[in-house]
């Protein structure tokens, strides 16, 4: 799977690389992956998040941190602080991410995808019996969260989370964009075919051996706003893919990315129409690369689409 859908995943360490157009850092002001959303009367702030981060993310700049300072509100995609919400979560995923009575994941995986699996696990000091429950695409997303904390990246770092406990003591108002419900459903693939599942199962056992360097590019392109980068980093590996992988990778993107960027775009319109003064916070995955991300979606209604 590549790490473009990895959106509950999205990653860091250290790594010095100049920007995709072959200019030095140096050659032009640091940016940012915030943007100033503005219509005639009012503005609103979206900043691409990484939901697992390390510390040399931190402190953040001034201009991410004022910007959030002077909001009244901050709306993230749903509100992982509050405590109700994520218990919420857990027994949802545990309803909904496992396979129905006696089916077991060795099932329903090709013999390849089952000998790559039990060989990572084996590497790794993970009970195959671990992941025997689940379906193919909640293994998938379970099996890349323990690959994030492998490599040192842990979710309680990551930058909503971050906004979300300042929020807290800053006594702001906190809004989600989607419902606990959605977001389970996306994650435990309850909308998703099985076949799909195993794709991303069997890709993400691959990317596994790109994941230093795809989070070190993804890394640099957070901290220098440069969403060509990032774009790049998300999809790596995609060169070796068929016609046919392909055409399930897009249906991926359109589950996980397309489908929820529109929701997102009316959410930042809607808070232009009110006058409300918010620091919009999602994964960054839904700010880059591709003509049906959000910032896209807000330029053909007409808006200012500022990068700081």
């Amino acid at each position: 799977m590549t790490l473009k859908i990895k959106l509950f995943c999205l990653l860091v360490i250290e790594f010095l690389l100049v920007s995709l157009s072959g200019c030095s850092l140096k050659d032009k002001p640091r940016q940012h992956f915030l943007w100033k959303i503005s219509d005639q009367n009012s503005s609103v702030y979206i900043l691409g998040s990484i939901h697992f981060a390390d510390k040399t993310f931190y402190p953040l700049d001034a201009v991410i941190v004022n910007a959030f300072d002077h909001s009244d509100e901050l709306a993230v995609e749903i509100d992982v602080s509050d405590t109700s919400v994520y218990q919420k979560s857990v027994l949802l995923s545990s309803l909904l991410g496992n396979l129905d009575g006696d089916k077991t994941l060795d099932m329903l995986l090709p013999e390849d995808a089952l000998y790559s699996l039990d060989s990572l696990c084996l590497a790794w000091s993970i009970p195959l019996d671990f992941f025997s429950g689940y379906k193919p695409w909640a293994a998938a997303m379970t099996l890349s969260s323990i690959a994030n904390q492998r490599s040192g990246l842990d979710a309680k770092l990551g930058i909503d989370l971050y906004f979300l406990t300042k929020a807290r003591e800053m006594k702001k108002k906190i809004t989600s964009l989607e419902t606990v419900e959605l977001q389970v459903k996306l994650f435990t693939g309850m909308d998703i075919p099985d076949s799909i599942g195993v794709f991303a199962l069997k890709n993400m056992i691959k990317d596994i051996v790109l994941l230093d360097s795809s989070i070190a590019k993804f890394k640099m392109a957070w901290k220098t706003g440069n969403d060509s980068l990032f774009t790049y980093a998300a999809n790596m590996g995609m060169d070796r893919f068929s016609h046919e992988d392909s055409l399930m990778h897009e249906f991926m993107n359109d589950k996980v990315l397309y489908s929820r960027n529109g929701r997102m775009a009316d959410s930042v319109s809607k808070f232009l129409d009110e006058n409300r003064n918010v620091f919009v916070v999602v994964g960054a995955a839904h700010l880059a690369g591709h003509k049906k991300n959000v910032l896209e979606i807000l330029r053909r209604k007409g808006l200012t689409v500022e990068q700081l």
